[in-house]
């Protein structure tokens, strides 16, 4: 049993991986999943994208930004529109429809994706979005509010919908990175440390 005043999760996500041998080992070396973060380290160079549908489409858009040597792996049917298809296909962008088996690689850095029918594309980086689910379920089952996107829901001084407890960090946005988690956990630290003065001070 533990007992405090406030309290603080910054508990982070658990991103839930695709049944594909090699994903794991090759996630956050060659499997990427934010250009912002890792763009700069593969630009220009021979890249592909795990999606499909409207978010995928998004996604591609984006990723093209880095390199225009790009290709979409939907990992089985396209659930692209014809108008999504064509303006890829304007942008030289290829869509691979074939299931992917297993990812060949040398210690995390993937060299080629080996299709289920025997054949294979050599790469040099790959993105890709795997969903995710709250790493801790504590917050939500002491009645934390979670957003539709799957997040912890607080306002601007990470409060969530409990009163007494916050959130920083990957839990509680949609801007997973390093500078923005130390950002929201200053802030939500500036806060307790505020509240818990003004209770004292009587």
């Amino acid at each position: 049993v533990f007992t405090a005043r406030k309290l603080l999760f910054a508990t982070g996500l658990r991103d839930i991986f695709p049944q594909i041998k090699g994903f794991a080992e090759c996630w956050g070396i060659s499997v990427l999943h934010c250009p912002y973060c890792h763009g700069y380290e593969v630009k220009n160079e021979r890249t592909g994208i795990i999606a499909n549908g409207a978010i995928g489409f998004e996604f591609t858009k984006m990723i093209s930004n880095w390199t225009k040597d790009l290709s979409v792996f939907t990992n089985g049917e396209t659930s692209l529109t014809k108008e999504q298809n064509n303006i890829l296909e304007r942008n030289n962008i290829t869509i691979v429809e074939d299931q992917i088996d297993y990812f060949q690689h040398n210690e995390g850095k993937i060299i080629n994706i080996v299709f289920k029918n025997g054949t294979k594309t050599a790469i040099k980086a790959l993105y890709a979005k795997p969903p995710f689910e709250q790493h801790s379920h504590v917050p939500q089952e002491l009645g934390c509010e979670i957003t539709d996107q799957g997040l912890i829901k607080v306002d601007s001084f990470q409060k969530t919908t409990i009163n007494g407890i916050y959130a920083a960090g990957d839990n509680c946005t949609v801007g997973r990175s390093l500078a923005l988690a130390v950002s929201s956990g200053s802030v939500a630290g500036a806060i307790i440390n505020k509240e818990l003065i003004e209770e004292d001070f009587t």
